[in-house]
């Protein structure tokens, strides 16, 4: 075999044909889906469930169903907490006082990424960014936005988010 490519080992065209492959292969086998899909519309659901239901409504029973048993959220603030933690800090913080803090995705910032083992789909990735809303004299006024990067698995055909990432927490500035 190595007698067959010994012309080829030197060739600069080769080497940045091969580059360009690898480079697309990569591209293609790891962009996002596209906005119009079942999987994108479907976590898209998820996330409105995540935090329009059980953050702005404080609807907490609803995220038990969605969030795996060993799920652990990672927040460049308050730190590392399991599902317990989380749904505790949901109920006694977020939703201590019901509809005076906001969870807003900022638009067009969700995106959603598969995962996939030998063509099958395990999971998924969705990144996005969303800002917090706290009512001030009756208003709401934005006071901080937020990148976050959740993976969802699926676990007997139920998607379950497994690991939260939470970063770049700032104060809101226009």
């Amino acid at each position: 075999m190595s007698s067959f490519l010994a012309p080829f080992k030197d060739s600069i065209l080769l080497k940045i044909i091969i580059a360009i492959i690898a480079f697309l292969y990569s591209f293609i086998m790891n962009a996002q889906v596209e906005k119009s899909t079942d999987l994108f519309k479907t976590l898209a659901a998820k996330d409105s469930i995540l935090f329009e239901r059980t953050f702005n409504k404080c609807e907490v029973e609803k995220l038990d169903s969605i969030i795996a048993e060993n799920f652990e959220f990672y927040h460049d603030v308050i730190g590392i907490q399991n599902k317990a933690a989380s749904l505790n800090a949901v109920k006694n913080n977020i939703c201590k006082n019901p509809g005076n803090i906001k969870r807003n995705l900022v638009s067009g910032s969700l995106e959603v990424f598969p995962l996939q083992n030998n063509r099958t789909l395990y999971g998924a990735i969705q990144t996005g960014k969303h800002t917090f809303q706290e009512k001030q004299l009756g208003v709401f006024t934005t006071v901080g936005i937020t990148n976050f990067t959740h993976l969802w698995i699926l676990e007997n055909n139920q998607w379950k988010l497994k690991r939260v990432l939470s970063y770049h927490n700032l104060p809101y500035s226009e």
